[in-house]
């Protein structure tokens, strides 16, 4: 059976597409999004995702099409791009549920600090997500191709990635793209039900 036509393309600062994005970094994220900003996650992540300069900007974002349609988006950027980065859009998008956000990242801080990791020189792939109508159709691939033409074009001389060592669905895909597991976090205490493998790939 023939494969649909995927078009990759870079995102567009809408409003509709933040919500898109908003969606399939939920997802991407095991619901970690929903959990810190509450049911608006999406209209939330829409509002910060059109400005410039900061993780969940539609700068960083390449969707895959079909039809038309959004079937499938990539999130990435380079270590450099990362550390000139800024939490204001989304402190400002969160407005009331501020409070709620500040609190779940201070939970989380031993979590979130994972990203803090990025080598110099890799482009790190923060989230990828597809429909699940679409999976299996070489979205994956396209997207991942698209991927590391944004790390050769800039500079980068690999891809890099966390996981989580629960998803072995996701980590066994990696794996097939030639990802290999660098090392895992945290090192030293275990912290129940909570591991992640830094993976990565020459490009």
């Amino acid at each position: 059976m023939d494969q649909p036509l995927i078009v990759i393309r870079t995102a567009n600062p809408t409003y509709d597409e933040g919500l898109s994005c908003g969606r399939y970094l939920n997802e991407a994220a095991e619901g970690f999004f929903r959990f810190m900003l509450g049911r608006q996650f999406a209209q939330i992540i829409a509002k910060a995702y059109i400005q410039p300069n900061h993780s969940y900007s539609f700068q960083n974002v390449s969707f895959a099409e079909y039809d038309n349609r959004i079937v499938g988006m990539a999130l990435g950027f380079t270590s450099g791009q990362y550390s000139r980065f800024s939490d204001q859009p989304l402190k400002e998008a969160a407005g009331r549920r501020n409070l709620r956000m500040k609190v779940v990242k201070m939970l989380c801080a031993p979590m979130l600090r994972i990203i803090e990791t990025i080598a110099d020189g890799d482009f790190y792939l923060l989230a990828m997500a597809i429909d699940k109508d679409f999976r299996g159709k070489r979205v994956g691939s396209a997207l991942m191709d698209s991927i590391k033409e944004q790390a050769l074009s800039n500079g980068s001389a690999r891809l890099s990635l966390d996981v989580s060592a629960n998803n072995e669905v996701a980590r066994k895909i990696y794996e097939n793209w030639g990802m290999t597991i660098e090392s895992q976090w945290p090192r030293r205490l275990p912290i129940p039900g909570l591991r992640f493998y830094r993976m990565t790939k020459e490009v």
